[in-house]
């Protein structure tokens, strides 16, 4: 079984709740509880209150678009599709923001759905109407990856990147996508530009997780060392990840400790600590550190703490809790394949 070290990429980019309220206050009461029930990862009870909010007249736009997003949470892609499709549908002719926000979610839906030359052509929507979008072009070049266009996800890698030249956070997400799909000798390229170009713009955290996914270890070290001296947690998080690259996971603990002494509780943080704790061995101080990573509420994080949560279990032999946390799982994230092979495993023991 295998344990989640990561929050899994998110490819929907939606505006906020607060911008597609404003102004609709008194008749979108029921449609803001259910999104409120989407947060919490409700998406039956937040489809039932879509269907009162509907009977009470609110806006249909927006509860097509909630409609829509609960279905992405209950893995109905399909249905997913016809509920931002009809959002869509019902715009006034002029273009809004919230058009841009469910064609980010129309595209997300044909991904997940396998739909991937629908979700370029909504992307290319998107460019169409606003050629800065950034995020348009990185989000069409994964897509564009999906179907084996490498050139075109190239150029538009190459366009996102020339727009942000400095954010290295995109130039990292460009590298993970093509070395994903075999295409890692391309993705160092960019990362090596970034090294020799990058001047004064990079500082000693970004040369070092540049370092780290180049495989250059040593030079990570020394400039993560640096960086975590002023940084916060995702600079002790490279440094613990280059150590535990090079199989050094006692070293790897006590960076990932010494962050949680110093700042506090931190989601990612706990979640690698217990990867690292499972790599040693230490179970028991794993399962603790997943547990605490928990009690955080970090919805970002909360899908892998709760998987690694129930890897712990097994590894120390309570098949049980497992399998009674691992349907809980399911029943929150009921698209993890992984996990349901899994169910069928525990389910023998």
């Amino acid at each position: 079984m295998v344990i989640r070290s990561r929050k899994l990429a998110c490819v929907m980019l939606g505006i906020s709740a607060a911008l597609l309220f404003s102004g609709c206050k008194s008749t979108t009461e029921k449609t803001q509880e259910a999104m409120s029930l989407v947060q919490q990862l409700d998406y039956d009870a937040a489809l039932l209150l879509f269907d009162e909010a509907e009977s009470a007249g609110e806006n249909e736009r927006l509860i097509a678009r909630g409609r829509g997003i609960a279905s992405m949470g209950l893995t109905d892609y399909e249905q997913a599709i016809e509920y931002f499709r009809e959002a869509l549908s019902k715009g006034s002719g002029f273009v809004q923001p919230v058009d841009f926000d469910l064609n980010y979610y129309l595209a997300a839906a044909y991904v997940k759905n396998g739909q991937f030359k629908e979700a370029v052509e909504t992307y290319d929507a998107i460019l169409g109407l606003r050629p800065g979008e950034q995020d348009a072009y990185f989000l069409r070049g994964c897509a564009l990856l999906e179907i084996s266009e490498y050139e075109r996800a190239k150029a538009d890698f190459d366009k996102t990147l020339s727009m942000d030249p400095h954010n290295y956070d995109r130039l990292i997400q460009v590298y993970e996508a093509l070395a994903h799909h075999g295409y890692q000798t391309a993705g160092r390229e960019y990362l090596t530009s970034a090294l020799e170009n990058g001047g004064k713009s990079l500082d000693v955290y970004d040369s070092g997780r540049i370092y780290y996914y180049l495989g250059e270890y040593q030079k990570a070290y020394i400039a993560l060392e640096t960086a975590k001296e002023s940084g916060g947690a995702e600079s002790f998080l490279y440094l613990g990840r280059a150590y535990e690259a090079t199989g050094d996971y006692n070293y790897a603990t006590n960076v990932y400790n010494s962050y949680l002494a110093k700042a506090g509780g931190n989601a990612e943080v706990y979640n690698q600590l217990g990867i690292c704790e499972m790599a040693k061995g230490e179970y028991a101080k794993a399962l603790t550190a997943f547990q605490a990573g928990k009690q955080l509420e970090d919805s970002e994080y909360l899908q892998a703490l709760s998987y690694n949560e129930i890897v712990a279990y097994e590894y120390l032999g309570d098949y049980r809790k497992a399998a009674v946390l691992l349907e809980a799982y399911l029943k929150a994230y009921p698209d993890d394949g992984q996990a349901r092979r899994e169910q069928g495993f525990l389910s023998t023991r």
